[in-house]
């Protein structure tokens, strides 16, 4: 990549195809009082996976999601976080009760913060806002940045646009490269496969008696989280290219491979993404690097190698922005990078393999739903 050398990369690159993996992560409690697992913004998202027209694999009592208390409390978990990314910039604290820009804060005071390296970024990162001849459309297709949003229009207010979520504590672009919305392509958010034991046989949780499904993960450099490998989709570039071109740079180190050994890598990916696959989530994602005018969004899609043949032929090897890289098994124990064990969830139910022992929701009336 032309730009792989500058700093603001290394943040940036973060793509979601869902590629099982084999290894255990650690930790993090799916069961939840408050409905921990999803955000307002994800329901919609969630509402459009499990919808009429795609497959009837909605879980019983999956619409009493939508109701759960405390929605409001999981709005930018991580985009509230301190410090920034790669710096020691703190955030203005923003309280759950003052996230949304409906709820009136008279003296909220955000951080101002770009970082150097996106000011010093590639050509085609934006300018500062106000500067010489760069007037953004926002909520527009303006040349070869697309600006509109997933989560549909957004505000616009003193030239700068206005994060869909709400308030996250600080103004400006950070780590962004563009005012707004920022891709990255889904990697095959869970380039998937059965967890099989040495004879080949599909592997059952001893406890559910759901088979076991695996993706492939890597651990980020910038801040050491396990996450869906991906990256920042350029300007002008295709989905499909950028989520082959990500996950071949992350997950298998293409860019140190010879010229053999790229092509047998191609032949291989070729026939990955030729695979079952399905939409898993579009739209906005709770990031620790999003600020109040610009923020993360994606479309996370799950390729699933059935057989597991093809996956067997790929050498995992970490590069470019990844400092390791492992199958992993999908559990409610995964604990990823943003929101990444929310699109891993939905490929275990869309695929019907295991997740949880049992699932306990409470909702704002008080009952209990378990599924």
């Amino acid at each position: 990549m032309p730009y792989m050398g500058w700093m603001a990369r290394a943040f940036l690159a973060q793509t979601v195809t869902v590629v099982s993996l084999s290894v255990t992560l650690s930790a993090v409690a799916a069961r939840s009082s408050s409905c921990h697992f999803f955000y307002p913004l994800f329901h919609a998202a969630r509402k459009f996976a499990f919808s009429s027209s795609s497959d009837p694999w909605l879980p019983s009592g999956a619409g009493k999601m939508l109701h759960c208390k405390d929605r409001k409390e999981n709005v930018h978990n991580k985009a509230r976080t301190s410090p920034y990314p790669g710096s020691k910039v703190c955030r203005r604290e923003v309280p759950s009760d003052k996230v949304e820009w409906s709820v009136e804060w008279r003296d909220y005071n955000p951080v101002e913060y770009t970082a150097r390296s996106v000011l010093a970024g590639p050509k085609w990162a934006d300018p500062e806002i106000g500067a010489e001849n760069f007037s953004p459309k926002f909520n527009e297709k303006d040349g070869d940045v697309d600006r509109r949003s997933q989560s549909g229009t957004y505000e616009v207010e003193n030239g700068r646009p206005r994060n869909p979520a709400g308030r996250t504590g600080i103004v400006g672009r950070g780590l962004a490269l563009n005012n707004g919305r920022n891709v990255f392509v889904p990697q095959p958010v869970a380039s998937c496969r059965w967890k099989r034991d040495d004879s080949g046989q599909k592997m059952v949780h001893s406890a559910s008696g759901e088979n076991i499904l695996q993706f492939i993960a890597i651990k980020r450099k910038d801040c050491g989280e396990w996450a869906i490998p991906g990256g920042m989709v350029d300007p002008g570039e295709k989905l499909s290219a950028a989520l082959k071109r990500e996950f071949s740079e992350e997950a298998l180190n293409s860019l140190r491979k010879t010229e053999v050994e790229k092509k047998e890598m191609e032949k291989q990916l070729n026939k990955l993404f030729s695979q079952d696959h399905f939409t898993v989530y579009k739209g906005y994602v709770d990031d620790p690097r999003n600020t109040d005018n610009a923020w993360m969004e994606t479309e996370a899609v799950n390729y699933h190698d059935e057989t597991g043949e093809v996956m067997n032929k790929l050498h995992l090897e970490a590069g470019d922005d990844a400092g390791k890289v492992k199958w992993v098994d999908i559990s409610e124990k995964l604990k990823l990078y943003a929101n990444h064990a929310d699109f891993v969830r939905i490929v275990a139910e869309k695929r019907g393999a295991y997740w949880s022992e049992e699932l306990d929701l409470v909702c704002n009336d008080g009952s209990g739903t378990k599924f």
